[in-house]
C-alpha cells in the first residue's frame, strides 16, 4: 500500500528519448518594396558624372566625306540647265506649291502663247551649276520645290499677267539680260515701254537737240542779212529820192 500511495516510482522523472516539438513558421515580411521618390531624387542628384573632355571627339577626328559616285544622268541634267540659262534672255525663279494637273497644263498653256516655257528643276542640279557661273547670286533662292519660266524674249510683262491668276506659283527673282532683278524689279521692267517705242523716243529727243542748234547758228546770220538788205534799200532810196520799203518783219527767234 505504501508503494501504493507513495505513487509509482518509474513514471517519476521519466521522459521520452524522442520528442516531437510542433513549432509555426515565420511568416515571410521582406517583400520587393519600390523606393520613395525623394529618395530617387537624391540617388538622381549625387549620381557621378564623367567630366566632358574639353574638346569634343567629333572636332580632333577628321570626317570623311562619303564619295560620290558620278552619275551620268544628273550630269545630263546639269548640261540641259547650262543651256537654258545660256540662250533664254529672260530666266525667271518661282517657287512651287502643289496645284491640280489641269491648273498646271492651264498655266503652261498659257505661257506658250507667250514663248515661255515652264522648267521643273531640282536643287541638287542646277545648284552645281549656278555655284560655278556668274548666276550665282541666285542660290539662296534654291531651298525648296522650284520652277523656272524661261523665254528667249523678254516677257516680263505677260508672265506678270498669267502668273497673277495663279496664286500657287510666287515669283522670287528674275534675270533679264544677264541683269538679276527682285520681284518688284520684275515689276518696274514690266511697266517700261517697248524697246521700239523706246528707241523712237530716244532717236526724236537726239535729233530735237541738232535741228535747236542748227536754228540758233543760222539765226545770227539771218539777222545780219536781213540788216544789210535794209541798209541797202536806204542807200538806193536817198540816190532816187523815193522813200525807203520797210524791211520784213524779222521772226521772235531771230535775235
Amino acid at each position: 500500500m505504501a508503494a501504493l500511495s507513495g505513487g509509482v516510482p518509474w513514471r517519476r522523472g521519466w521522459l521520452p528519448a524522442l520528442q516531437l516539438v510542433r513549432r509555426g513558421s515565420k511568416a515571410v515580411t521582406r517583400h520587393w518594396k519600390a523606393m520613395h521618390f525623394q529618395r530617387q531624387k537624391l540617388m538622381a542628384v549625387t549620381e557621378y558624372l564623367a567630366p566632358r573632355p574639353a574638346v569634343p571627339p567629333h572636332c580632333l577626328a577628321p570626317r570623311k566625306e562619303a564619295s560620290q559616285e558620278d552619275n551620268g544622268y544628273a550630269r545630263l541634267l546639269q548640261r540641259q540647265v547650262e543651256e537654258v540659262f545660256r540662250d533664254s534672255r529672260m530666266i525667271a525663279v518661282c517657287q512651287y506649291n502643289s496645284m491640280p494637273d489641269e491648273d498646271m497644263v492651264l498655266m503652261r498653256h498659257y505661257l506658250r502663247k507667250h514663248n515661255i516655257e515652264v522648267k521643273f528643276v531640282l536643287n541638287e542640279i542646277v545648284r552645281p551649276v549656278l555655284s560655278q557661273s556668274k548666276y550665282k547670286n541666285l542660290l539662296p533662292l534654291f531651298v525648296a520645290r522650284n520652277i523656272l519660266l524661261v523665254s528667249p524674249e523678254t516677257k516680263a510683262r505677260e508672265m506678270l499677267r498669267v502668273l497673277k491668276r495663279v496664286p500657287q506659283v510666287n515669283l522670287l527673282a528674275a534675270c533679264i539680260d544677264d541683269t538679276i532683278l527682285s520681284r518688284q524689279g520684275v515689276e518696274n521692267f514690266a511697266k517700261l515701254p517697248p524697246l521700239e517705242a523706246a528707241q523712237g523716243q530716244t532717236v526724236g529727243a537726239l535729233g530735237l537737240l541738232p535741228s535747236q542748234t542748227s536754228s540758233l547758228l543760222q539765226c545770227g546770220s539771218a539777222h545780219l542779212t536781213a540788216l544789210l538788205d535794209q541798209h541797202i534799200r536806204q542807200l538806193q532810196a536817198g540816190e532816187t529820192g523815193s522813200p525807203a520799203e520797210p524791211a520784213p518783219a524779222q521772226s521772235s527767234g531771230a535775235h
